[in-house]
């Protein structure tokens, strides 16, 4: 019960895509869960409900969406294709956008919830000492929230390594190219090749383990640190 030849290239091309996902995901959602944190926006509570739909909206729902969106004639994708000279549509690059989307409130909500038990006063303090905005997010802000950071971007890893519904519609089932893990193991059942897909199950069931018991022995090592300064 080993992974194949074919079996390697889509753990590989499923590592690439849940690591260049979970790259821009902090990119785009540290800020993004910072401005909901602290604006007082009336239109706050549609761009939560935006975000978070993804955890309730079935994964084809967002997928067929996307491939509406990806379509050669829209202004979207041949825009990137006057860009990049390739189309969104059954690419990496299309798989990368719909993680990107479908992985979003894993780093947005609970950022968002860490910043929002940062104490005002600790900012204020910080800028009249002089310090920059550049300054307090290095200086305090990364520190006072790192265990919520590094357990909001292993969740969102590991969630871009399961992704199924997401990635079949937009980028199909293409060996080498879009063929993730999870697909794989979708074409083994269904030529009934279940010792194949034993293999698959059990690697993304011991990664996904893996996953979880580093971000709980993070939480515990944080909690008993906390406990140890108060003593």
């Amino acid at each position: 019960m080993f992974l194949t030849g074919n079996d390697l290239a889509a753990l590989t091309l499923t590592l690439k895509l849940a690591a260049v996902s979970t790259v821009i995901l902090l990119i785009i959602g540290l800020p993004m869960a910072w401005w909901l944190a602290r604006t007082r926006n009336p239109l706050k509570p549609i761009i939560e409900t935006v975000i978070a739909l993804p955890l309730i909206l079935p994964p084809t729902v967002i997928g067929f969406y996307l491939l509406l969106a990806f379509a050669p004639d829209t202004w979207l994708a041949s825009s990137w294709q006057n860009l990049f000279g390739s189309s969104l549509a059954f690419s990496f690059s299309g798989l990368v956008i719909g993680s990107v989307i479908y992985s979003l409130p894993f780093i947005v909500q609970p950022m968002q919830s860490s910043y929002e038990r940062i104490p005002q006063l600790t900012l204020l303090t910080a800028a009249s000492l002089g310090a920059n905005t550049l300054d307090r997010f290095f200086s305090i802000i990364l520190p006072m929230t790192r265990r919520a950071t590094i357990a909001a971007a292993s969740l969102a890893f590991a969630h871009t390594m399961g992704e199924f519904g997401v990635v079949l519609m937009i980028g199909g089932n293409i060996p080498g190219e879009t063929q993730v893990l999870s697909i794989a193991l979708y074409d083994h059942v269904e030529s009934l090749a279940y010792d194949k897909a034993h293999a698959i199950a059990l690697t993304l069931l011991v990664f996904s383990f893996i996953s979880l018991l580093c971000i709980y022995a993070v939480d515990r090592r944080h909690n008993l640190r906390l406990r140890h300064a108060q003593h």
